[in-house]
């Protein structure tokens, strides 16, 4: 070979190596929140810190899509709100309770919710997920939807495998094959997550949305014909051990 061909060759190498170690690391990291609340009283207080404080702060610090949904099966003896928030780079997620303790607005309009007596609480507890997204979508996505959102379908999925081998062998089922059915049938998908720091690990967990119930299940439908060419691979058995599937819809404050 030609050295100047030689050198060509060497420097696309060079190129290319260059460019995935930029993709990996340009990965999005996310955090779900899950306020666990009893009364009414606390889901009005944890809805108006939300709406009128922390997402308006969080719009100040440069992160403009949050997402606030609520459980479309409603539970008597508990209420959840989960808050989705996406962060560019870790350190993002790191530095944010610093960025907002020098937030004299956020500070203000949150003082119920951040000043309330251990007597009259906004929430019974706080549960926090931290994940890495997918290599096979590294960024989030705003769902392209235009039904109201009262009517929309929002299902979380968390897939729990049995090792820190199978989930990841799970993560690279999705990466290979399943994000690209998923975008092929327009699922709307506004994350895949690698669980980094969660109460269920080891698992992944993604969010898909639909304009309505009848539009999620014939999304789903679709879904069967092309992941049976998958399933049944070898390599792909038993990386799965639990499927916990939740359907949520928007808030009316929510960005998406």
């Amino acid at each position: 070979m030609k050295p100047i061909l030689s050198r060509l060759l060497f420097l696309t190498v060079l190129f290319i190596a260059s460019t995935n170690a930029f993709a990996a690391k340009s990965q999005y990291y996310y955090q779900l929140k899950v306020y666990h609340l009893k009364t009414p009283v606390q889901e009005a207080l944890v809805d108006a810190y939300l709406k009128d404080a922390y997402l308006p702060a969080l719009h100040r610090a440069g992160i403009n899509s949050i997402g606030v949904f609520k459980p479309i099966a409603k539970d008597t003896l508990e209420q959840l709100v989960y808050v989705f928030i996406p962060f560019k780079k870790i350190d993002d997620f790191l530095k944010l309770n610093e960025t907002l303790s020098k937030d004299k607005q956020y500070l203000t309009a949150g003082e119920a919710y951040l000043k309330a007596e251990y007597s009259a609480t906004p929430y019974t507890r706080i549960e926090s997920t931290l994940l890495k997204a997918f290599s096979a979508m590294p960024e989030f996505a705003i769902p392209n939807l235009n039904s109201p959102k009262s009517e929309r379908v929002y299902e979380l999925r968390s897939y729990e495998s049995a090792t820190e081998a199978l989930a990841l062998n799970k993560i690279g089922m999705f990466n290979d094959y399943e994000v690209d059915i998923f975008s092929k049938l327009n699922f709307n998908a506004v994350f895949y997550g690698q669980v980094i720091s969660g109460s269920k690990m080891p698992n992944l967990m993604y969010l898909t949305t639909f304009k309505n119930k009848a539009d999620r299940d014939l999304h789903w439908a679709d879904f069967g014909g092309e992941y049976k060419k998958i399933s049944g691979l070898p390599q792909y058995q038993h990386n799965v051990s639990k499927n916990v599937t939740l359907f949520l819809y928007p808030t009316a404050y929510s960005d998406f």
